[in-house]
């Protein structure tokens, strides 16, 4: 059995551990909480790059690949990602667990040392960024957020967030805009990152077989200069109850052979806050989050309106985002009956084979994560950022006692905020 403590280093800066010997490599993460804004997003996001780059001890990536095969070839990699409107820019590192090494050893202090020192020990030129590492990172995350695009299915749902949020700070994309990353220089950059440092909450995340106190040791003299900062706040998730008056229609033409439509309801205020998260979940489950739902089973095998349909839950901002790829010329029948599927659910013409169908697919899909240390710091870190600390088990013990009225309930909360179709160009 794994155990989990969580503890504060320094005011702001916490360490969850996830105390087990199931692992043949120790997991450690470093994550900075900050608000998801559009002006600092694009140069959050390239900031781990930039670090990664070099250290005053190890200024380029030739010597930082040297320190890692010391490791016995572990690995630190930038990370980017977005939970709820918090940014969260750091770094994910895996090293063979310390009960594994051939004489002994002990890695985890100088795993947590070189972590520390990509973070808070950069290679520098003049008092800030290397000109040169900068530049090479500009244009990677510019190429980054130009591909985006290459994926149509995700890119629509990016599309209706961005359209659906676009006074909220969801609507930004974690990597940024391409114009804020172009304006970026090693100067403003440099400023952005001690900014960083001063005020961004701090989660560090670590699953082995090291005692808890002897990860808090390691962890608390790596990041020791982390003690000299400031206010130190998570930030928070606006959540909007309502829709507009009318649902948005957002209409874009390109060169498809395929087209995608989305749509994105408000959950009424539903959120992993709520009493009613274990039932909203189930009804994303049972609507479209499995392959036993609804919108799979109906709108895309027995009636064959969509090449895809699927539903995802947006649990801190309290959104349903329903995915569909569709002929152009199924629009209106694909909407309706993706719309009919919610309003059946509402009604509570639930079958018993697919309430406990969503129970078990949920419940066997959270238990799997314990099973996988890179999904269980993403639970862990999605909590962090929500300030919860229910742990998977409980969950799955809430997932147990929903009923198909709950769900039911759940569903007649939702309402249709925004649809974003996009079509081919016409001929």
């Amino acid at each position: 059995m794994s155990q989990v403590t969580r503890r504060e280093l320094f005011p702001g800066v916490w360490l969850r551990a996830v105390h087990t010997d199931k692992f043949k490599s120790a997991y450690l993460s470093l994550t900075l909480l900050c608000p998801l804004d559009k002006d600092t997003a694009g140069p959050n996001a390239l900031i781990p790059a930039l670090l990664r780059r070099g250290t005053a001890v190890h200024p380029d990536m030739e010597s930082l690949s040297a320190a890692l095969d010391e490791l016995y070839g572990g690995a630190i990699e930038p990370s980017v990602r977005k939970k709820g409107e918090t940014q969260c820019v750091g770094f994910v590192a895996s090293f063979l667990d310390d009960a594994y090494t051939l004489k002994g050893e002990k890695i985890l202090e100088s795993a947590a040392a070189l972590l520390g020192e990509i973070l808070l020990n950069p290679y520098t030129q003049d008092g800030c960024f290397c000109p040169d590492y900068t530049a090479g990172e500009k244009q990677n995350l510019i190429d980054r957020i130009r591909s985006q695009i290459n994926d149509k299915r995700t890119y629509a749902t990016q599309r209706l967030v961005q359209e659906m949020c676009r006074y909220e700070a969801f609507g930004v994309d974690k990597l940024g805009s391409e114009e804020s990353v172009a304006a970026v220089t090693p100067q403003s950059l440099w400023q952005r990152y001690q900014q960083l440092l001063k005020e961004s909450a701090v989660e560090v995340y670590y699953s082995g077989s090291a005692d808890p106190d002897r990860v808090e040791v390691a962890l608390r003299s790596a990041l020791a200069p982390l003690a000299q900062g400031g206010e130190r706040t998570a930030p928070d998730c606006e959540v909007r109850l309502t829709a507009g008056p009318e649902p948005r229609m957002v209409t874009q033409s390109m060169d498809v052979t395929q087209g995608k439509l989305a749509l994105g309801f408000r959950t009424g205020g539903q959120t992993c806050w709520e009493e009613s998260y274990p039932a909203l979940t189930m009804f994303n489950a049972i609507f479209g989050g499995t392959t036993l739902s609804k919108l799979f089973l109906n709108v895309r095998e027995k009636l064959s309106l969509c090449y895809y349909a699927s539903s995802m839950l947006e649990k801190q901002k309290g959104l349903v985002l329903v995915s569909s790829g569709i002929e152009f010329d199924k629009f209106q029948t694909a909407k309706d009956e993706i719309l009919a599927q919610l309003e059946s659910i509402r009604r509570g013409e639930i079958e018993d084979w697919e309430l406990e169908g969503a129970r078990r697919t949920l419940i066997s899909g959270h238990l799997s994560t314990l099973d996988d240390q890179g999904r269980q710091e993403e639970f862990w870190l999605g909590q962090a950022a929500a300030g919860l600390d229910t742990t998977i088990e409980e969950l799955c013990a809430q997932f147990e006692t929903v009923t198909a009225q709950q769900v039911a309930e759940a569903a007649q909360k939702l309402e249709l905020d925004t649809i974003y179709f996009l079509k081919g160009k016409e001929g």
